[in-house]
């Protein structure tokens, strides 16, 4: 059996470091080795970057059984920096990500970060990612400095993408919202996999999947809470006319050409999604380091799948959408 893990996720030092320059609502101090990560001083964690050390994520998946692991930067993303520095945040993590790959090159690939508001800057960061480091991809996060993803400023970009075949994975990030759910730690809890399904839904009614039906994204966490409520937009859209300026299908038809990660710790959950987006368009994740991949994939040996259909969320999908040879 094979696993290919398409969440899994690294923080470079020299990236925390550049953190540490940044005056806007995003910052970043030392603590010791570590860092303190402060979002608008709402909510705020700690980082420690020897976490993310790729020899440890290695020596993690040997021991869960991971063959490939898809590495991404989680947050902060760098469109949340000063402008003079969004650029060099891109190329930093890239450059880093691209360097691990080409260190272990059969075990990990990776996907690209890019200042999303600099659309110059941004498409050739995106062309060097993918031309010149071969990395397989580019993050959207679920709001960028909180402009909402179907702006007209980042759709040449998703143009772009859909032109050249390359798979945005949407990731969340702190909501814009945060403030009226710091209490309890209900921002990773409930308030992240919201915002990602209000990024996707915008993607939807924005029609950015309507004119770009090429383009390939990845919509994680069993899709937020949308497959759950999609009935309800189509309910919304198609009996009430509501929300269908941009669009002239049903939006659960543009929905399924997406597709969803699987990373809930629950089986239950995990079946909902597929049998919400079909099994062609399930792909296994962990979220690494975060969470530990081998709740994961107890959750996918508890849903009543045969060998081959296993194989399909465990590795060959998401060697289709990257572009990784079986």
């Amino acid at each position: 059996m094979q696993v290919f893990d398409c969440q899994s996720h690294v923080f470079p030092r020299e990236y925390a470091e550049l953190l540490t320059r940044n005056s806007g609502p995003v910052r970043a101090r030392r603590i010791g080795d570590d860092y303190q990560i402060v979002y608008d001083d709402v909510v705020e964690f700690r980082l420690s970057p020897e976490v993310y050390d790729p020899r440890k994520k290695l020596a993690d998946m040997d021991r869960a059984g991971v063959d490939v692991a898809l590495l991404s930067i989680n947050i902060p993303g760098p469109e949340l920096l000063d402008a003079e520095l969004r650029l060099e945040a891109a190329q930093c993590c890239n450059d880093y990500i691209a360097d691990v790959v080409s260190r272990f090159s059969d075990r990990f690939v990776g996907l690209a970060v890019i200042p999303w508001q600099d659309e110059e800057a941004a498409g050739r960061e995106m062309v060097r990612a993918v031309t010149q480091l071969g990395l397989r991809g580019v993050v959207l996060y679920s709001h960028l400095a909180g402009a909402p993803v179907d702006s007209p400023t980042f759709e040449p970009l998703l143009a772009a993408a859909a032109q050249d075949r390359i798979p945005v994975v949407l990731h969340p990030t702190y909501p814009v919202w945060s403030s009226t759910i710091r209490d309890y730690s209900m921002v990773p809890m409930l308030g992240m996999m919201v915002d990602t399904s209000i990024a996707m839904l915008r993607l939807i009614l924005g029609g950015i999947l309507e004119r770009y039906p090429q383009l390939t994204i990845v919509h994680p966490h069993c899709g937020g809470v949308l497959p759950y409520l999609m009935p309800r937009v189509v309910e919304q859209t198609e009996v009430k006319g509501r929300g269908r300026e941009r669009i002239s299908r049903s939006p659960d038809q543009y929905y399924k050409r997406v597709y969803l990660d699987l990373v809930s710790p629950s089986t239950r959950a995990m079946q909902y999604a597929i049998d919400f987006a079909g099994l062609n368009h399930c792909l296994f994740g962990s979220d690494h380091p975060w969470v530990r991949i081998e709740s994961l994939l107890e959750c996918v040996a508890g849903l009543q799948l045969d060998p081959q259909d296993r194989d399909k969320i465990l590795y060959r999908n998401a060697c289709r959408v990257f572009s990784v040879a079986t």
